[in-house]
Protein backbone atom coordinates (compact mmCIF):
# COMPACT_ATOMS: atom_id res chain seq x y z
CA UNK A 1 0.00 0.00 0.00
CA UNK A 2 1.51 3.32 -1.11
CA UNK A 3 0.41 6.45 0.74
CA UNK A 4 0.31 10.06 -0.50
CA UNK A 5 -0.62 13.12 1.59
CA UNK A 6 -1.69 16.59 0.45
CA UNK A 7 -2.74 19.95 1.94
CA UNK A 8 -1.19 19.36 5.39
CA UNK A 9 -0.96 20.05 8.16
CA UNK A 10 -4.22 21.97 8.56
CA UNK A 11 -6.41 20.26 5.93
CA UNK A 12 -4.59 17.01 5.18
CA UNK A 13 -6.05 14.51 2.72
CA UNK A 14 -4.48 11.07 2.41
CA UNK A 15 -4.66 8.82 -0.64
CA UNK A 16 -4.01 5.08 -0.32
CA UNK A 17 -2.98 3.36 -3.54
CA UNK A 18 -4.08 -0.27 -3.34
CA UNK A 19 -2.64 -3.26 -5.16
CA UNK A 20 -5.07 -5.75 -6.78
CA UNK A 21 -7.11 -7.44 -4.04
CA UNK A 22 -5.64 -5.25 -1.27
CA UNK A 23 -7.99 -4.11 1.52
CA UNK A 24 -8.21 -1.10 3.82
CA UNK A 25 -10.52 -0.55 6.82
CA UNK A 26 -11.96 2.97 6.98
CA UNK A 27 -13.96 4.83 9.63
CA UNK A 28 -17.42 5.79 8.21
CA UNK A 29 -17.46 9.32 6.86
CA UNK A 30 -13.72 9.48 6.13
CA UNK A 31 -13.93 8.61 2.42
CA UNK A 32 -13.55 11.66 0.14
CA UNK A 33 -13.16 10.04 -3.29
CA UNK A 34 -12.21 6.70 -4.82
CA UNK A 35 -11.40 5.10 -8.13
CA UNK A 36 -13.78 2.82 -10.00
CA UNK A 37 -13.62 -0.85 -9.18
CA UNK A 38 -13.33 -0.68 -5.37
CA UNK A 39 -15.79 -2.90 -3.50
CA UNK A 40 -17.07 -1.68 -0.12
CA UNK A 41 -18.50 -3.85 2.65
CA UNK A 42 -19.77 -2.59 6.01
CA UNK A 43 -19.37 -4.67 9.14
CA UNK A 44 -18.58 -4.50 12.82
CA UNK A 45 -15.25 -2.85 13.48
CA UNK A 46 -13.92 -5.72 15.58
CA UNK A 47 -15.02 -8.75 13.59
CA UNK A 48 -17.99 -11.04 13.94
CA UNK A 49 -19.40 -13.08 16.79
CA UNK A 50 -20.25 -12.05 20.34
CA UNK A 51 -16.68 -10.97 21.04
CA UNK A 52 -16.62 -8.70 18.01
CA UNK A 53 -20.03 -7.28 18.93
CA UNK A 54 -18.91 -6.43 22.47
CA UNK A 55 -15.65 -4.83 21.25
CA UNK A 56 -17.53 -2.75 18.69
CA UNK A 57 -20.07 -1.71 21.32
CA UNK A 58 -17.31 -0.63 23.72
CA UNK A 59 -15.54 1.39 21.02
CA UNK A 60 -18.78 3.08 20.02
CA UNK A 61 -19.86 3.86 23.59
CA UNK A 62 -16.50 4.81 25.12
CA UNK A 63 -13.82 5.04 22.42
CA UNK A 64 -15.30 7.76 20.22
CA UNK A 65 -15.43 5.43 17.19
CA UNK A 66 -18.24 4.09 15.03
CA UNK A 67 -19.85 0.73 15.73
CA UNK A 68 -19.41 -0.19 12.05
CA UNK A 69 -16.36 0.11 9.79
CA UNK A 70 -16.17 0.10 6.00
CA UNK A 71 -13.75 -2.27 4.27
CA UNK A 72 -12.66 -1.33 0.74
CA UNK A 73 -11.16 -3.97 -1.57
CA UNK A 74 -9.35 -3.14 -4.79
CA UNK A 75 -10.33 -4.97 -7.97
CA UNK A 76 -8.04 -6.82 -10.43
CA UNK A 77 -6.52 -3.53 -11.63
CA UNK A 78 -5.94 -2.09 -8.17
CA UNK A 79 -7.29 1.32 -7.21
CA UNK A 80 -7.08 4.27 -4.88
CA UNK A 81 -9.09 5.88 -2.10
CA UNK A 82 -8.71 9.39 -0.64
CA UNK A 83 -9.51 9.97 3.04
CA UNK A 84 -9.79 12.99 5.33
CA UNK A 85 -10.79 13.61 8.98
CA UNK A 86 -14.08 15.27 9.90
CA UNK A 87 -12.37 18.28 11.53
CA UNK A 88 -9.48 20.39 10.17
CA UNK A 89 -6.24 18.62 11.01
CA UNK A 90 -3.39 16.34 10.10
CA UNK A 91 -3.00 12.62 9.31
CA UNK A 92 -0.10 10.44 10.40
CA UNK A 93 0.82 6.79 9.73
CA UNK A 94 2.14 4.36 12.31
CA UNK A 95 3.79 1.15 11.09
CA UNK A 96 3.05 -1.74 13.44
CA UNK A 97 4.94 -4.96 13.98
CA UNK A 98 3.00 -8.18 14.73
CA UNK A 99 1.83 -8.19 18.35
CA UNK A 100 2.66 -4.52 18.85
CA UNK A 101 0.12 -2.15 20.44
CA UNK A 102 -0.55 1.48 19.59
CA UNK A 103 -2.81 3.81 21.57
CA UNK A 104 -5.01 6.68 20.33
CA UNK A 105 -7.29 9.23 21.94
CA UNK A 106 -10.99 8.66 21.17
CA UNK A 107 -11.86 9.87 17.67
CA UNK A 108 -8.27 9.78 16.36
CA UNK A 109 -8.57 6.50 14.41
CA UNK A 110 -9.29 7.00 10.70
CA UNK A 111 -8.20 3.82 8.89
CA UNK A 112 -5.92 0.78 9.01
CA UNK A 113 -4.73 -2.20 7.07
CA UNK A 114 -7.03 -5.21 7.25
CA UNK A 115 -4.98 -7.10 9.88
CA UNK A 116 -5.20 -4.39 12.56
CA UNK A 117 -7.77 -4.86 15.34
CA UNK A 118 -8.92 -2.16 17.77
CA UNK A 119 -10.30 -2.23 21.30
CA UNK A 120 -10.70 0.16 24.24
CA UNK A 121 -8.38 0.78 27.21
CA UNK A 122 -9.59 2.52 30.38
CA UNK A 123 -7.39 5.45 31.42
CA UNK A 124 -8.06 5.01 35.14
CA UNK A 125 -10.49 6.31 37.74
CA UNK A 126 -9.01 9.82 37.77
CA UNK A 127 -9.92 10.28 34.12
CA UNK A 128 -13.62 10.22 35.04
CA UNK A 129 -13.17 13.73 36.45
CA UNK A 130 -11.24 15.12 33.48
CA UNK A 131 -12.81 17.04 30.59
CA UNK A 132 -11.69 14.50 27.98
CA UNK A 133 -12.62 10.86 27.38
CA UNK A 134 -11.88 8.15 29.94
CA UNK A 135 -10.83 5.57 27.34
CA UNK A 136 -8.02 5.18 24.82
CA UNK A 137 -8.36 3.18 21.63
CA UNK A 138 -5.80 0.37 21.38
CA UNK A 139 -4.74 -0.94 17.95
CA UNK A 140 -2.89 -4.26 17.55
CA UNK A 141 -1.49 -5.96 14.46
CA UNK A 142 -2.11 -9.69 14.18
CA UNK A 143 0.31 -11.98 12.37
CA UNK A 144 1.95 -9.61 9.85
CA UNK A 145 3.04 -5.94 9.94
CA UNK A 146 0.23 -3.39 9.61
CA UNK A 147 -0.47 0.31 9.35
CA UNK A 148 -2.69 2.64 11.38
CA UNK A 149 -3.76 6.04 10.04
CA UNK A 150 -4.74 8.50 12.75
CA UNK A 151 -5.86 12.12 12.78
CA UNK A 152 -5.68 15.25 14.91
CA UNK A 153 -7.48 18.55 15.36
CA UNK A 154 -4.83 20.99 14.15
CA UNK A 155 -1.25 20.08 13.27
CA UNK A 156 0.52 17.11 14.84
CA UNK A 157 3.94 16.82 16.44
CA UNK A 158 5.81 13.66 17.44
CA UNK A 159 7.84 13.86 20.67
CA UNK A 160 10.33 11.20 21.72
CA UNK A 161 10.17 10.17 25.37
CA UNK A 162 13.14 8.55 27.14
CA UNK A 163 13.63 7.44 30.75
CA UNK A 164 15.53 10.66 31.51
CA UNK A 165 13.15 12.89 29.53
CA UNK A 166 9.55 12.35 30.70
CA UNK A 167 6.83 14.71 29.49
CA UNK A 168 3.61 16.22 30.86
CA UNK A 169 0.77 16.88 28.36
CA UNK A 170 -2.70 18.32 28.72
CA UNK A 171 -5.11 15.44 28.21
CA UNK A 172 -6.95 17.26 25.42
CA UNK A 173 -3.77 17.61 23.35
CA UNK A 174 -2.71 13.93 23.39
CA UNK A 175 -3.42 12.22 20.07
CA UNK A 176 -1.56 8.90 20.30
CA UNK A 177 1.42 7.12 21.84
CA UNK A 178 3.46 4.01 21.17
CA UNK A 179 4.01 0.86 23.17
CA UNK A 180 6.79 1.17 25.74
CA UNK A 181 5.38 4.28 27.38
CA UNK A 182 3.65 4.34 30.73
CA UNK A 183 1.58 7.22 32.01
CA UNK A 184 -0.37 8.43 35.00
CA UNK A 185 -3.02 11.10 35.27
CA UNK A 186 -2.27 14.02 37.55
CA UNK A 187 -4.09 17.20 38.46
CA UNK A 188 -2.45 20.57 37.93
CA UNK A 189 -1.50 21.85 41.38
CA UNK A 190 -3.70 24.50 42.91
CA UNK A 191 -7.49 24.51 43.14
CA UNK A 192 -7.66 27.74 41.17
CA UNK A 193 -5.95 26.15 38.16
CA UNK A 194 -8.97 23.91 37.60
CA UNK A 195 -11.73 26.51 38.08
CA UNK A 196 -10.08 29.71 36.86
CA UNK A 197 -6.93 28.83 34.95
CA UNK A 198 -8.54 26.61 32.34
CA UNK A 199 -6.23 23.71 33.24
CA UNK A 200 -7.20 20.48 34.95
CA UNK A 201 -5.64 17.07 34.37
CA UNK A 202 -2.47 16.09 32.52
CA UNK A 203 -1.03 12.83 31.27
CA UNK A 204 2.50 12.33 32.57
CA UNK A 205 4.43 10.00 30.22
CA UNK A 206 7.61 8.12 31.08
CA UNK A 207 9.50 5.18 29.57
CA UNK A 208 10.76 4.79 26.00
CA UNK A 209 8.65 5.60 22.95
CA UNK A 210 6.89 8.38 21.05
CA UNK A 211 3.84 10.47 21.82
CA UNK A 212 1.94 12.58 19.28
CA UNK A 213 0.33 15.86 20.32
CA UNK A 214 -2.07 18.18 18.50
CA UNK A 215 -1.76 21.95 18.36
CA UNK A 216 -5.45 22.57 19.03
CA UNK A 217 -7.98 21.23 21.55
CA UNK A 218 -11.51 20.70 20.26
CA UNK A 219 -12.94 20.86 23.80
CA UNK A 220 -11.46 24.34 24.21
CA UNK A 221 -13.03 25.37 20.90
CA UNK A 222 -16.41 24.09 22.10
CA UNK A 223 -16.09 26.12 25.31
CA UNK A 224 -15.32 29.23 23.25
CA UNK A 225 -18.46 28.72 21.13
CA UNK A 226 -20.94 27.98 23.94
CA UNK A 227 -21.63 31.65 24.84
CA UNK A 228 -22.61 32.33 21.22
CA UNK A 229 -25.05 29.43 20.85
CA UNK A 230 -28.76 30.31 20.87
CA UNK A 231 -30.67 29.45 24.02
CA UNK A 232 -34.27 28.33 24.32
CA UNK A 233 -36.56 31.23 25.19
CA UNK A 234 -38.48 30.92 28.43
Amino acid sequence: MEIESEYGPAFTMMTANLAPGEKIKVEPGAMVAQSEGLEMKTGMGSGGGLGGFMKSMMKSAFGGESFFVNTYTAGPSGGWISLAPSSPGDIETFDMEPGQSFYMQGGAFMASTINVDTSTKFQGAKSLFSREGAFFLRAEASDVPGKVFFTSYGAMKEIEVTPDKPIKIDNGHVVAFSEGLNYHISKVKGLGSFFFGGEGFTLDFHGSGSVWIQTRNIQSLANQLIPFLPTRSQ
